[in-house]
């Protein structure tokens, strides 16, 4: 449920870290930039998907670059500020 002032609860920011690692690793180039970026392997990655702090790294390194921010968010059908609160909360 979204929370009373629009934003994410904890539970919906984490379906949307994982639907937005699920878009990154769908692409490969993006993959490959998030990888080399964070150190983070595929294994890491199945790992600890459900881990909140990566799911923040993982929107971090979209909110990064605003062109994959802006892809990931029209793939997800939702607005960017809707996955920046996601690692906000994720954070937090």
């Amino acid at each position: 449920m979204t929370a009373h002032n629009g934003r994410p609860d904890f539970d919906e920011a984490a379906t949307i870290g994982l639907r937005a690692l699920a878009w990154t690793l769908g692409d490969a180039d993006v993959a490959a930039r998030m990888i080399a970026t964070t150190g983070l392997d595929i294994g890491d990655l199945r790992a600890r998907a459900g881990e909140p702090a990566l799911l923040a790294a993982v929107l971090s390194f979209l909110e990064a670059y605003q062109p994959n921010l802006i892809a990931c968010a029209e793939a997800l059908d939702m607005n960017p500020s809707q996955l920046v609160a996601a690692r906000i909360l994720l954070e937090h």
